[in-house]
């Protein structure tokens, strides 16, 4: 997917992308200086469907790596990659031929796009060989991607990439089904919204100059309304069926390096962790950069670029430039809500593995005694030991504001600016009259939370279907509390394949892996136990501050199933969240409490 403000550019670029069709070549001046000529391609799928591409070069076409985009965004993610904006994509040198291949069914190409699918994944694969053996190529290629581009390379690494031999990879996802348009089961609404934007956007303003090429009108129908069946499939494919097995990362043939980037509060920001586990569980060569991505770049951080280009240069023209013997996890992380990573404070972690090697997941019980620090329906707290006697606690599960329950759909948009102006939409204390809440004491210690977490969570639902919504807050001494973490789970999904879940040394599910292929509604006032998956967190919690969990309505952005929710705690029904913690870090002696 792509933020809103990257399609906005993309729209104004347009204009460029017509000239160079028309006249089918043009030149412009990279980042050092280079002269650089393009001109469009033309390669024929094995099923006959023509995908228009785009070559830069510097000055010419002489043979030289490759670095291959396969974009849905197109045509303007030509104009994005060559025009070399500070936030996307930019040209890696003249020492590369850049290819730009628009998707088919996007852009200039013919056919129906599906969704990074089987026949797209083919492409890529067939595309690669015909490209390794053109005049432009020495037969060394390197794959770029970011989001929907990202998500190509992924979804088609169980096929044949032929010479590639590098790859460097943002954002983007390791399980379309999970990782994005359905997390824990629940339709993420804004950030299919936002996909379809970016997609059909750029169809519709590339429709009249394919007809200037001579396209037949009823080409132009055929992907247009195959685009809009595509969007209505996906709306309708709620389970984990083979549709999404189909748009997953599976084991085949290839061992090229792969330098993955992400960011904690991205859109989509499980895929790049849960591809670096099965590459590295392969053998393969790979690093991962948590550097930033859809939500933009850590004020006095370099973004994860000049890092692609050390790993393409390294691997594609052997530079000994130490890129291989970098920490193989490279992580920056907020100290205290997102704003403040997006600011610049941040601190820096490194590992050799992911999750970091050491990571203790210490549980903290949901307890009914009062802290007297929230002004929510219970006012609970976070404790290290379980409650003895039972509590229920009710809460109506309506809908949250997403722009200050869920920080990744909000980087969606784009709208850190609008943020900054008016703090007050991202503070949670607004939410909290409807909430469940259990709160630490003031952290006597910092401690850096840095992992996959689970919430073991008892609860009888109204409704045979409802929804779970979690966000861990960091409660900053002043009282205003900011979503570091979010957990999602419909109720209709209660169990969890144990042998795909991240188990600790103690034998502790600290990562479940949720069962989506069948809806399994509790009955009548049935409770059940729910272990509710948290995407990967990354927040340093200062001394001074609070940790708090809250248990609210499903953020707006996502398409809720509204419902009353009966949380059980204490006694027979512990409920808990599973924290992890690094090495450097203990939650109970930071909250001064008995282990």
């Amino acid at each position: 997917m792509i933020g809103l403000r990257h399609w906005a550019h993309c729209a104004v670029m347009l204009l460029s992308l017509v000239l160079v069709s028309a006249c089918g070549t043009s030149s412009s001046v990279d980042e050092e200086g280079a002269r650089m000529v393009t001109k469009a391609i033309t390669f024929t799928a094995s099923d006959g469907i023509e995908i228009r591409a785009f070559i830069s070069g510097a000055g010419d076409y002489r043979a030289r790596p490759l670095i291959v985009e396969f974009s849905p965004y197109a045509p303007t993610s030509f104009s994005q990659q060559f025009a070399a904006p500070p936030s996307f994509g930019k040209s890696f040198g003249p020492a590369y031929n850049h290819v730009v291949v628009n998707a088919r069914g996007t852009g200039l190409s013919s056919g129906i796009w599906g969704a990074v699918g089987p026949r797209d994944q083919q492409d890529v694969s067939e595309f690669l060989a015909w490209a390794c053996e053109q005049p432009w190529s020495n037969g060394h290629i390197g794959l770029y991607g970011f989001s929907a581009s990202a998500i190509a390379i992924y979804n088609s690494m169980h096929l044949p990439l032929a010479c590639v031999e590098a790859a460097s990879l943002m954002a983007g996802s390791d399980n379309l089904y999970r990782d994005l348009l359905y997390p824990g089961g629940i339709l993420n609404l804004a950030p299919a919204a936002v996909v379809a934007i970016g997609v059909g956007g750029p169809m519709l303003l590339s429709f009249p100059t394919g007809l200037l090429e001579g396209r037949p009108i009823t080409d132009e129908m055929i992907t247009g309304f195959g685009n809009l069946g595509l969007d209505i499939n996906i709306l309708l494919q709620t389970v984990e069926s083979q549709y999404w097995l189909d748009r997953t990362q599976r084991v085949g043939p290839n061992t090229f390096p792969v330098l993955a980037d992400t960011s904690f509060y991205d859109p989509e920001p499980r895929g790049p962790f849960e591809s670096f586990k099965l590459l590295k569980s392969l053998g393969t060569k790979v690093h991962l950069l948590a550097f930033g991505a859809h939500d933009g770049y850590p004020a006095g951080s370099p973004s994860p670029f000049p890092d692609f280009k050390r790993w393409f240069d390294h691997y594609l023209l052997g530079v000994n430039n130490g890129v291989d013997r970098d920490p193989a996890v490279q992580l920056l992380i907020g100290n205290g809500s997102q704003a403040q990573l997006r600011l610049g404070n941040f601190t820096r972690i490194n590992g050799s593995d992911w999750p970091i090697p050491g990571t203790r997941w210490q549980p903290l019980f949901l307890d009914p005694t009062r802290s007297g620090t929230a002004l929510s329906l219970n006012d609970g707290v976070l404790s290290s030991l379980a409650p003895e006697t039972q509590a229920i606690q009710p809460y109506l599960d309506l809908v949250s504001l997403p722009t200050a329950t869920d920080p990744h759909s909000a980087s969606t948009i784009g709208a850190g600016t609008l943020f900054d102006t008016l703090p007050l939409l991202t503070q949670l204390k607004t939410q909290e009259p409807l909430a469940l809440t259990y709160t630490t004491p003031a952290l006597k210690k910092s401690v850096n939370v840095v992992g996959p977490a689970s919430l073991d969570v008892f609860v009888t639902t109204a409704l045979p279907v409802s929804d779970l919504y979690a966000v861990l807050a960091d409660v900053w001494p002043d009282g205003n509390a900011y979503a570091v973490g979010v957990g999602r789970l419909r109720t209709g999904f209660p169990n969890i394949d144990r042998d795909r879940s991240v188990i600790d040394a103690n034998g502790e599910v600290v990562q479940p892996y949720g069962d989506y292929s069948v809806v399994t509604p509790a009955l009548p006032g049935q409770g059940r136990q729910y272990h509710v998956e948290f995407w990967p967190i990354g927040n340093h919690f200062a001394a001074g501050h609070r940790l708090r969990l809250y248990l609210l309505g499903t953020s707006l952005f996502m398409l809720p199933a509204p419902g009353v929710n009966l949380v059980s705690i204490g006694g027979a029904t512990p409920s808990r969240l599973l924290l992890p913690v690094l090495p450097d870090s203990d939650v109970y002696d930071a909250m001064g409490v008995a282990k």
